[in-house]
């Protein structure tokens, strides 16, 4: 049945019939009839972002704590373009977010008007889909459109650009019986014939490997349960992108950590040697590839991707098989009960040992200090004291951000938020926001560098007005570390401009925006410090002070090999080289 409203009155009834709760949006001209018809109604929430692409990022980090779809609304020209960032990077990473942009009146679209920019032509390239609704009519059905786009195949951004004056006139909302859109059908079953092939390929390894990704956790908790099924009637050991982590437990014995350029030293020398690699739901980008042309070079390859175009695109395989994680894990698992195979112990058993000498290099180990803070010390301990609460992560990027991913050991999907394929910094704050309205009794943590946390910073403004307890826990080196990092061993120790000066009294600052301040320097004292921050029942801002010239390793420089990476050694200044068969070079 259908009801005369305005456009704005469609806007807001679209979001309630979609099941919309929380709305991330910053008010302008453009966009106040909307505002005014949200006024009226309670079941939507507002929350007032200081800045756009903060709420982008807080809709991310609600998108991703939540499995919905994040929602934005921002008005034209600066408010459009302030999103840009928060767009690519949903793009990048997967997430499904609906961007409501205001525009100016039809009319006046082309005639430089005050606040306008070509908004669909500026996100063309950092969107799904994206829309101009030039008439009353269109604007129900792109409404409920926009989220079965954004949510539906390989998710991402959306964006609706809706004129002031189709806001404001009126005409016929009826819900669409069928939310779809009419010739978007993404492929979710995989092939039967593939994935038989695929399992009879699984079957005959001897030096398999599981390779996951973001697309894991985006099929859902269903898909990261099927792959620990997976996992544990093949036996295979598993590694997982940055976007991965938590799919399986880091617990689990068959877990090798992280891979790529940061990743462990087990999980780096499986991939260059094994034999079969099932790649789930990850794109094959160059921070895990490393050079394209030694990239696990003896392995048959497998590819499950619900995106057909990330198949083949940057490295070639040999089993495609396009499809939703879910169902193609149900399906590998179904045929390899039906079929029982009869696997080759001996060279497994074999392939698990030498993965234990691998293991045993503990590549990520440090040397710790009793007179100061080192970093990976510091995720350390706020892992162990937050292991047994219901805690969701984000991170700004930088130094922090790996050693986060490789410290911070994740147990369930859907709990660690980092900007991946993008880098955002200034991401951490607005996703911790977003994260923590979604769960508003969990703990949330923004890991955090000191440079990264300012681009964002004004962000505290809105976890201050909604109460909301996030936490940020900075690792303050005083430098851009990754900057510096790279400076050191690829630029010749040149320090040009890495140097975070004139860095703010986080303490004070947290003050000034009404929240708590702790800093610590003393590693005798963290624990303390740490549970000071876990207890107090506001947004907190922890200054942790961290030795300033820490490396994070291990590390793969860029355009190098798996075999190629770089490790610690604490027996002087020297970094270990690694060869194609697992030996130190000095």
């Amino acid at each position: 049945m259908s009801e005369t409203m305005t456009g704005a009155e469609m806007v807001i009834r679209a979001l309630q019939d979609q099941g919309v709760d929380t709305l991330f949006g910053y008010p302008g001209g453009a966009v106040l009839p909307i505002y005014d018809a949200m006024f009226h109604q309670e079941k939507v929430k507002h929350v007032l972002v200081r800045h756009e692409q903060g709420a982008v990022h807080a809709a991310e980090g609600y998108a991703r704590s939540s499995g919905k779809v994040g929602v934005v609304l921002v008005t034209s020209g600066p408010g459009a373009t302030n999103a840009v960032t928060g767009l690519t990077d949903a793009l990048m990473d997967s997430i499904p977010i609906v961007c409501l942009t205001g525009q100016v009146p039809t009319h006046l679209i082309g005639s430089d008007a005050f606040q306008e920019c070509d908004t669909v032509g500026i996100t063309r390239h950092c969107t799904k889909h994206n829309y101009l609704v030039k008439r009353i009519e269109d604007l129900p059905r792109v409404l409920h459109e926009a989220f079965y786009v954004a949510q539906n195949g390989r998710p991402g951004p959306v964006v609706i650009d809706i004129p002031k004056d189709i806001q404001f006139a009126s005409g016929e909302y009826a819900r669409p019986k069928e939310n779809q859109h009419k010739s978007y059908r993404p492929q979710t079953k995989g092939d039967t014939t593939k994935i038989r092939a695929a399992v009879e390929l699984m079957a005959k390894a001897k030096k398999p490997v599981f390779y996951t990704g973001g697309g894991v956790i985006n099929a859902g908790p269903e898909a990261s349960r099927l792959l620990r099924e997976l996992v544990q009637i093949t036996g295979f050991p598993v590694t997982s992108t940055l976007m991965g982590l938590g799919a399986l437990p880091a617990s689990d014995p068959h877990w090798l950590g992280m891979l790529g350029m940061h990743g462990s030293y087990e999980a780096n020398l499986a991939m260059h040697g094994c034999d079969v690699m099932i790649n789930l739901g990850a794109r094959f980008d160059d921070r895990i590839t490393g050079r394209l042309d030694a990239f696990s070079p003896h392995s048959r390859k497998i590819h499950v991707d619900i995106d057909p175009s990330s198949i083949n695109k940057n490295v070639k395989v040999d089993i495609g098989i396009v499809g939703d994680c879910r169902e193609v894990l149900a399906d590998m698992i179904a045929v390899w009960k039906e079929m029982k195979p009869q696997l080759n112990t001996v060279a497994l058993n074999d392939w698990r040992r030498q993965i234990d000498v691998w293991r045993a290099r503990k590549s990520f180990s440090y040397e710790n200090s009793k007179e100061i803070i080192k970093p990976q010390y510091a995720i350390e301990r706020l892992y162990q004291l937050t292991k047994d609460r219901d805690v969701y992560v984000t991170t700004e990027v930088g130094q922090h951000q790996m050693w986060a991913a490789q410290h911070f050991h994740f147990q369930e999907p859907n709990r660690w938020m980092t900007s991946g394929g993008l880098g955002t910094m200034g991401y951490g704050l607005p996703a911790a926001i977003g994260a923590q309205l979604a769960h508003p009794n969990s703990l949330v943590i923004d890991i955090a560098g000191e440079a990264s946390i300012l681009m964002n910073m004004q962000e505290m403004s809105t976890a201050a007005q909604y109460r909301l307890p996030v936490k940020i826990f900075i690792l303050n080196n005083e430098y851009m570390g990754m900057v510096r990092q790279w400076q050191e061993l690829l630029h010749g120790g040149r320090y040009s401009e890495s140097y975070s000066a004139a860095l703010p009294d986080f303490v004070k600052l947290a003050e000034a925006y009404h929240a708590k301040g702790i800093r610590c320097s003393d590693p005798a004292k963290l624990d303390d410090a740490i549970r000071e921050m876990i207890d107090y029942p506001g947004p907190v801002i922890f200054d942790c002070l961290v030795s300033k010239e820490e490396n994070c390793f291990p590390m793969i420089p860029s355009g190098k090999a798996h075999n190629e990476m770089i490790l610690p050694d604490f027996t002087g200044d020297t970094k270990t080289v690694i060869d194609a068969k697992g030996k130190e070079l000095v």
